[in-house]
């Protein structure tokens, strides 16, 4: 109970504080602004049940639009409201600061899931708010975006997956689809560590410093495990919720010619490899007051033959994908009204060696976001991980951070967090992010030399 009402207390603040950053911003923009010019209109079509119209420049399955009227309509039909009022710009964006107190519930529930409860709730409940603050999620919870409600759909299918609800689990996977297409890959990953967790809940990981020959032994005593009949039966039945959701979504894309719906020049997929680069240098930065430590440093710094064998064997292959496989979205170079155009113009485009110098940083943060998940999660656990975070992330074209929220959010999760001081950075550093971002959003509009339009600078 102690741990409830510390939750509820922490909560009380996180939704106070949302509410008037919602309130602020509306104010500033109160018409639709971005993407919401196409998201809000036919959030209102939906609302007055013309379910057959579409705008073709949607990309995206009709998930967040379907939940906007399951919660917005009953103000019609009970209270009298009209549906002009009850589907307004500023309820439509309220549904989001519901999914983001509902990211809160979640993550706190997945924390005390993954790590059991603490003698210390306020720790795990600042823990859980202080992800849900992630700035790149917490912007987007006050815009009429599906990245909030998509985060929760995927958070609750993972609770319902660690907790071994894999029919309830699958169930909210395809709802998180029907807010994202891309969010099948996070189906395949539960289905995968399901996998994974039944065999080593039979034959524990053995603890070897050697990483690779821990994942081997553990890749054959995978296929041992299923060489049995019995329990290649019990695994494929505790998955098949979750393979049953991908072959309905494989019809899907066979029907659709194509994963995305609408219009699909700005969504070319290709082989962006350096996309899990940037995703590397990403968690890194939010993360970093618990991967960055003199002791974490001065560990990877020492190697032995074998390992430097390695790590030169990783930078030669990183300079070929960088080199070949270095994809730059028209978006990027043309928007200056996110911090990707920033990043991209003021680091990368100074010198064509710069993509190449950070290579070494960008293995660093590799290994040391899979340094802190191996003290949570076995090597076959993190296989499974990356190999749905190259899924997710390599075939975008286009550098946006929003695609990385899930699998960031997902290893973060998995971070021991037993140190106030470090929790506090992180909460501090996000809190500093979001304040900036929000202000410039709000104080700082612009205009474009050829619109009259005012811009916002925004993630």
């Amino acid at each position: 109970m102690a741990a409830v009402r510390t939750f509820a207390a922490v909560l009380s603040v996180f939704v106070v504080v949302s509410v008037v950053i919602s309130t602020r911003i509306h104010r500033a923009q109160p018409e639709p602004y971005m993407d919401e010019i196409f998201h809000i209109p036919q959030a209102q079509k939906y609302c007055q049940g013309k379910f057959t119209e579409w705008d073709p420049m949607i990309t995206t399955l009709p998930g967040l639009y379907l939940a906007s009227v399951g919660l917005l309509k009953p103000a019609v039909l009970v209270a009298g409201v009209e549906v002009g009022v009850a589907c307004s710009t500023l309820l439509l964006r309220a549904t989001n600061v519901l999914f983001a107190v509902g990211n809160v519930y979640l993550l706190w529930a997945l924390l005390r899931k993954i790590h059991g409860e603490t003698k210390d709730p306020l720790l795990q409940c600042l823990n859980a708010v202080t992800l849900a603050s992630l700035p790149v999620l917490y912007f987007f919870s006050f815009l009429y975006y599906t990245d909030p409600g998509s985060t929760f759909f995927t958070l609750f299918m993972y609770l319902h997956c660690c907790h071994g609800n894999h029919v309830l689990a699958a169930m909210m996977g395809c709802v998180a689809v029907m807010f994202r297409q891309t969010n099948v890959v996070w189906l395949v990953f539960c289905a995968g560590i399901t996998a994974v967790n039944m065999v080593e809940r039979k034959h524990p990981p053995k603890r070897d410093p050697n990483v690779l020959a821990s994942l081997y032994d553990s890749v054959r005593t995978v296929l041992q495990y299923l060489a049995t009949v019995s329990h290649f039966a019990k695994v494929t039945l505790a998955v098949l919720p979750y393979a049953a959701q991908v072959a309905v979504f494989a019809v899907f894309v066979y029907v659709n010619e194509g994963i995305v719906v609408g219009d699909r020049t700005s969504h070319e997929a290709c082989l962006n490899f350096p996309q899990i680069f940037y995703f590397f240098a990403f968690s890194f930065v939010f993360s970093f007051p618990h991967v960055l430590s003199p002791s974490q440093v001065s560990q990877f710094l020492k190697c032995d033959k074998k390992k430097a064998a390695l790590l030169l064997v990783l930078l030669g292959l990183s300079y070929v994908l960088v080199d070949r496989f270095t994809y730059v979205h028209p978006y990027l170079l043309a928007d200056n009204r996110h911090y990707t155009f920033y990043v991209w113009q003021r680091l990368f485009q100074r010198h064509t060696a710069v993509k190449f110098a950070l290579l070494p940083a960008y293995l660093y943060f590799g290994w040391s976001m899979f340094h802190r998940l191996g003290e949570t999660r076995s090597p076959l656990w993190q296989l499974v991980f990356l190999v749905c975070l190259l899924v997710s992330t390599v075939p975008q074209k286009l550098l946006e951070f929003r695609y990385f929220i899930v699998p960031y959010l997902l290893y973060r999760l998995h971070v021991r967090v037993t140190c106030y001081y470090r929790l506090l950075a992180e909460l501090l550093l996000y809190t500093a992010i979001n304040a900036v971002t929000v202000y410039l959003f709000v104080a700082r509009p612009f205009l474009w030399p050829d619109s009259s339009e005012l811009q916002h600078f925004m993630w």
